[in-house]
């Protein structure tokens, strides 16, 4: 079973905005999943339509094999949503809205669990404070421990580290694996793509609300990042019409006082390095340094979207 299945889902606003254009996406159950979009992508209306604070236009979701829209009251008691926006009652402790929060989900207060998310989110020390008197962080963090306190089985992370320090990110990070280690799916939205890369095995990335890819990280990196060989010389080099047409199967580029020749991803670190290392050296003389560049998920990101941008922009 998958923890989440979304078929054909549309939003279009009653401003005519189209927010989503069929997307379809599957969440397996038990991963760690990346949704990743620039700004208005339209991740926030798909993550809202799970939330149930905003109806899609079409298309179907359904969460643990059970539907999203027709048993809602199910459904939200095993999903957990992490959202952008603080919103307490400013003179509730976190203790109290914690409390209340697993009553509103009709469950009884673990206390065990209650004083574990306080301790693991470091608020013990605040527990007894007013929401109000709570910086920025420890509210982001409260809101982690709200989504948890009913122990989801699918949790959704929107932003949930911004305005959090790199110290209190990677113990929040730590506490996100344990979860997930432990069965919990969690789907996380971050504009923090080094950290994506290193925690999810899954990624979907959309924009202008289509889905341009979705699909194991690793898949990801091996199809579609590619590698350079970087060769730096001791001056400038000058990149000539006969040298970009002998070297047309590595497509060189002048970069950093050296050339830059791109390797085949299917023999990334083989043959494909030794021929065009022999090549360039042959054509540039023997460098004074050598290195490969592989990209990572923020270079795929941006090529991706970059693409897509033009695609639309060149649509008459």
């Amino acid at each position: 079973m998958n923890a989440l299945e979304i078929n054909g889902l549309g939003k279009i606003y009653g401003n005519g905005n189209r927010a989503l254009g069929d997307v379809s996406l599957t969440v397996p159950k038990g991963s760690f999943y990346a949704l990743l979009g620039p700004n208005g992508a339209g991740k926030s209306s798909l993550i809202n339509i799970l939330a149930d604070t905003v109806r899609p236009s079409s298309g179907k979701v359904t969460l643990l094999g059970h539907d999203l829209f027709s048993e809602r009251n199910w459904c939200k008691r095993r999903l957990g949503v992490v959202p952008q926006e603080i919103a307490f009652d400013p003179f509730f402790t976190p203790r109290e809205i914690l409390r209340v929060t697993a009553g509103l989900f009709g469950c009884k207060t673990n206390e065990a669990w209650l004083e574990e998310l306080l301790d693991r989110l470091e608020l013990t020390d605040h527990a007894g404070k007013r929401a109000r008197q709570l910086s920025g962080g420890m509210r982001r963090r409260l809101l982690v421990a709200q989504a948890l306190v009913h122990r989801p089985q699918l949790v959704i992370l929107d932003e949930p580290t911004a305005g959090v320090d790199v110290e209190l990110r990677r113990r929040l990070w730590d506490f996100m694996r344990e979860l997930n280690a432990a069965g919990t799916t969690i789907l996380l939205t971050t504009h923090y793509l080094d950290e994506a890369e290193e925690l999810c095995g899954h990624v979907a990335i959309i924009d202008r609300g289509q889905l341009l890819t979705a699909q194991p990280m690793q898949t990801l990196m091996h199809d579609i990042a590619s590698s350079t060989l970087y060769l730096k010389y001791d001056k400038p080099v000058l990149l000539t019409k006969e040298d970009g047409d002998v070297l047309s199967a590595f497509e060189p580029t002048v970069c950093d006082e050296g050339v830059c020749l791109k390797l085949s991803r299917e023999e990334n670190g083989g043959s494909s390095f030794h021929l065009a290392y022999q090549a360039g050296v042959a054509r540039f003389g023997i460098p004074i340094d050598a290195a490969v560049r592989s990209e990572d998920l923020e270079d795929v990101f941006l090529r991706l979207t970059r693409r897509q941008e033009s695609e639309v922009g060149d649509k008459p």
